[in-house]
């Protein structure tokens, strides 16, 4: 039937990439807050069906995002707070999705984002507030078309430290490490092989590196793969923490990924939430430093 099996919410990433403007039927909510947002695509929040169905008939229901009326920012989000390591960017998800709930956020103030700031964003925005649609004005293709809406709302930097509060258990014995919530990126696991080089997950812990299956066979290709799991890491291709079944089997996790915390913690899950560098320390020493 022409369907390549992936089971990934990082489709971008692997060669489904829409157009702007283009009309799409996606499922996974960060998948479809990064195509409306990121890449000016449309689509709403379908569930798996109805995204089956519209992947065989070639048509989709035009209602919701797939029209313009329903796709105006009606809340004003100013961030002034310093965003350093990708966690930052999930506890900025958290601060916006709160704030903005069911509204649409047109976000000033951030002068640069790179695709792994913007995934991880775009899985907590959705997650901690309900709306799979935000302008970041100067960064996203829509962000000019539209007026800054008269609702303000300032984020500083203690906002995201009290983000980073309410996510964080704060424990120090971790059991579990998971990146990749959304799937990492090639250059995710670059990074995590360039961390792990000549070290070894402590025999206390378990490290996932979620990924899709197609990124984990360039990673096979580049050498990365052979770095990570000679480490002791291991691969999780086509899941992630928050689908799989691990509820029982770890007490704690520590993740880069605020969405990955929300649905830990769902899993009778303590949580620490950190950057790329202190979870991959967590992982070889088996405890938060």
């Amino acid at each position: 039937m022409g369907v390549i099996i992936s089971c990934t919410c990082t489709p971008y990433l692997i060669g489904n990439l829409p157009t702007y403007g283009e009309h799409i039927a996606w499922s996974e909510s960060s998948a479809v807050t990064f195509a409306n947002s990121v890449i000016g695509a449309r689509t709403n929040r379908e569930g798996g069906p109805s995204a089956l169905a519209a992947a065989f008939v070639g048509e989709t229901p035009s209602y919701g995002l797939h029209l313009e009326e329903n796709r105006v920012p009606d809340a004003h989000i100013d961030v002034r707070a310093t965003l350093k390591g990708l966690s930052d960017w999930g506890a900025l998800g958290y601060c916006i999705g709160e704030k903005a709930g069911n509204k649409i956020s047109y976000i000033t103030g951030i002068k640069d984002a790179n695709l792994d700031q913007l995934k991880s964003f775009c899985a907590s925005v959705v997650t901690y507030g309900s709306k799979p649609l935000f302008f970041m004005k100067g960064i996203t293709p829509e962000s000019e078309k539209h007026q800054l809406p008269r609702e303000k709302t300032i984020i500083e930097d203690r906002d995201i430290e009290e983000a980073y509060e309410s996510i964080d258990d704060n424990v120090d014995t971790i059991d579990f490490i998971c990146v990749g919530c959304p799937h990492c990126s090639i250059r995710e696991i670059a990074e995590v092989a360039e961390l792990l080089k000549n070290k070894k997950v402590s025999p206390n812990t378990e490290l996932w590196v979620a990924t899709s299956r197609l990124t984990k066979q360039l990673s096979d290709k580049r050498g990365y793969t052979e770095i990570i799991e000679s480490a002791g890491g291991k691969f999780a291709c086509d899941t992630c923490m928050a689908v799989a079944p691990l509820r029982g089997r770890f007490r704690t996790v520590a993740t880069t990924s605020a969405k990955g915390c929300y649905y830990s913690r769902h899993n009778n899950m303590k949580t620490r939430l950190g950057s790329l560098e202190e979870c991959m320390e967590a992982a070889i020493r088996g405890k938060w430093s």
